[in-house]
């Protein structure tokens, strides 16, 4: 059998409505959600007036404290304890206003409720950033050979596969990234029913899907809906995994194989 028999199945989420440019775009705002939740981080911090602040914190305060706010003369704020317990500007906009001549940090008066609250929605931006890593941009991991990739699917896929057949436009549904985890990593994106067929003692056979398996017992939901439970040590049984191939493959790929098959499949517009 073909390596790779199940990236057929894997593919067909490319029959569903097209991804396009605006999926692309929304798997970032996915990705921070997810990390807001599982930090139990509240709502992000305003965009439009982080963006204002960063432009008065880059003339104003960058100097001492790095144009990230990560420190430089002055010390790092993503760290500080001021600015971890501030909400609205309430604690950093004093500071800023009247300054720490103790400290060295000289005072700026001159600025507005509103601008104080731009800066402060900046340094509360950055702390976010830095503590919802869930918004980390992968960088480019497009460095194969499309045409040794392409050699390489001929090699083992196109039997099931082809460009113009169930891969046609997938580079322009997915991020390298994605595209990437899909053909490695399938079992993590896609949950497709594992097939079971079960012979009993008196030679009867039973089709359906697996629902759970232990050392012991193996459930599955039979093709009329039925759900049933069977000792292993009672029946003979075969699992059908349709995305088996991908894991024997998976200790077979070089890294120049991964990079060359990512290569040519994100040329597939």
């Amino acid at each position: 059998m073909k390596a790779l028999i199940g990236l057929g199945l894997l593919f067909a989420i490319a029959a569903f409505p097209q991804a396009g440019q605006s999926q692309r775009d929304s798997s970032l705002d996915r990705r921070l959600q997810r990390g807001r939740e599982f930090l139990g981080l509240g709502a992000p911090p305003d965009a439009a007036a982080a963006a204002r602040g960063q432009k008065l914190f880059a003339t104003s305060c960058s100097f001492c404290h790095g144009a990230n706010a990560t420190g430089a003369e002055g010390p790092n704020l993503v760290r500080s304890s001021l600015v971890l317990h501030d909400e609205k500007g309430e604690t950093i906009g004093p500071v800023i206003q009247h300054g720490r001549p103790d400290k060295g940090m000289p005072a700026f008066a001159n600025f507005t409720p509103e601008q104080l609250y731009d800066i402060a929605e900046f340094l509360h931006d950055r702390v976010y950033q830095a503590v919802n890593r869930y918004g980390y941009q992968i960088g480019n991991i497009v460095t194969g050979n499309p045409a040794a990739g392409q050699a390489f699917l001929a090699q083992h896929c196109e039997t099931c596969h082809s460009a113009s057949g169930d891969l046609a436009h997938i580079g322009s549904k997915y991020q390298p990234a994605d595209l990437q985890a899909l053909f490695l990593y399938p079992g993590t994106q896609l949950h497709l029913p594992i097939s079971v067929d079960i012979e009993t003692a008196n030679g009867r056979h039973i089709d359906g899907t697996l629902v759970s398996q232990d050392d012991f017992t193996i459930v599955l939901k039979e093709t009329s809906g039925r759900i049933s439970s069977w000792q292993t040590d009672q029946i003979k049984f075969q699992l059908s995994d349709p995305l088996a191939p991908h894991l024997q493959l998976l200790p077979q790929y070089t890294d120049a194989d991964m990079h060359n098959i990512l290569a040519y499949l994100v040329t597939l517009k």
